[in-house]
């Protein structure tokens, strides 16, 4: 078992909801995990909104009867199991999903107790910042593209194969998740973005086509390349782009709602919907259907083995580092909506690449 100095270690917390000046970094004792708890070593703890919107309040949020560690995700090696838990998982590189919903341990820590069921082995071949970049983004994704009735439950190579994916916001850090996945899974993907910057990140990710919707006439660009509409669409922006999407879908269709960028009521044209049978799904990887978060673990963890996704440059999506001291910056950085996977290098002994 390894031990922090004098049994001791460094977290970000919070104690009241607000702004990132909310943040604090403080010394905290070492805790021994609990039955069907594993403690981990975090090399890398990934931020998400959803991570700013709970310790702003939002509805995320878990009362604050003590201190809360914000930040779901996160990557790191294995160094204390808890009863039950196998103990060959001691000292496996692991990446975290869910660390901190509804619980008070997230992984802008030195050290985070995780339920065993949310830290998945990481390959030896990816780096920390990919494994601190999986949790939300890809398991959000992975529903997006999964919703459809006459859609693949799974993903990998050759289940969407002849399928037509629309992704809105394909530089963000979920819509680059789903082109990466409907890419390694053989379908034809379509992103829009808003300007020729935020193109070359989706072509990066391996969009085949990129429409930059402040130039180009997205419902036009769209059926030239798909003239029978389109059978997924990932979608961020609902609210402005309900009535572009229900005039794209094949049929059986589906529209994936997991944001509402540019506003939180949207209307739907019933008789186009209904001609197509199209669904429109949200998507919220919380109260995502247990099998299905599940099936998305799954999957996620072995597009990592087939080495079909990344994170940085040449994945289309720039990795902007922070230490642990400055979480609160890096919180920021994602309200404000930088360009980018935002991540926290809690040990910065591992640099971007090491394995």
């Amino acid at each position: 078992m390894v031990d922090g100095p004098r049994g001791r270690h460094s977290a970000v917390v919070y104690d009241r909801t607000g702004g990132p000046e909310v943040l604090r970094m403080i010394d905290k004792p070492l805790r021994e995990p609990g039955p069907g708890e594993v403690r981990v070593r975090i090399h890398r703890s990934g931020v998400n909104p959803t991570d700013w919107k709970a310790r702003q309040g939002g509805p995320q949020s878990v009362p604050l009867s003590a201190p809360q560690t914000p930040n779901q995700d996160g990557s790191g090696v294995v160094d204390a199991v808890g009863e039950g838990v196998d103990r060959a998982v001691l000292g496996r590189r692991v990446w975290v999903w869910e660390a901190a919903h509804a619980r008070e341990e997230g992984t802008a820590q030195e050290y985070a107790i995780v339920p065993a069921r949310h830290v998945v082995d990481l390959a030896d071949t990816a780096s920390f910042d990919l494994g601190a970049s999986l949790g939300v983004p890809f398991l959000t994704a992975h529903r997006c593209l999964t919703v459809a009735e006459d859609g693949p439950r799974r993903l990998g190579p050759g289940t969407m194969q002849s399928r037509v994916v629309l992704v809105a916001g394909g530089a963000g850090a979920v819509g680059n998740a789903a082109i990466q996945l409907a890419r390694w899974s053989d379908a034809t993907v379509i992103a829009t973005v808003s300007s020729p910057a935020k193109a070359n990140l989706a072509a990066a990710a391996g969009a085949d086509h990129v429409i930059d919707y402040t130039a180009e006439d997205v419902r036009r660009e769209v059926r030239k390349i798909a003239p029978a509409g389109v059978n997924h669409v990932a979608e961020v922006a609902a609210a402005e782009n309900a009535a572009l999407d229900a005039s794209l879908l094949a049929p059986l269709g589906s529209v994936a709602v997991y944001a509402d960028n540019g506003g939180d009521q949207l209307t739907l044209p019933i008789r186009t919907g209904m001609t197509v049978n199209a669904r429109w799904q949200f998507v919220l990887v919380y109260t995502m259907p247990a099998r299905a978060k599940a099936e998305a673990v799954e999957d996620v963890t072995a597009a990592v083995i087939d080495e079909a996704v990344g994170v940085g440059e040449d994945a289309g999506l720039p990795v902007r580092h922070f230490s642990l001291a400055d979480t609160a910056r890096a919180h920021e950085a994602v309200q404000n909506s930088i360009t980018g996977k935002v991540i926290i290098d809690v040990d910065e002994s591992t640099h971007d690449g090491e394995r």
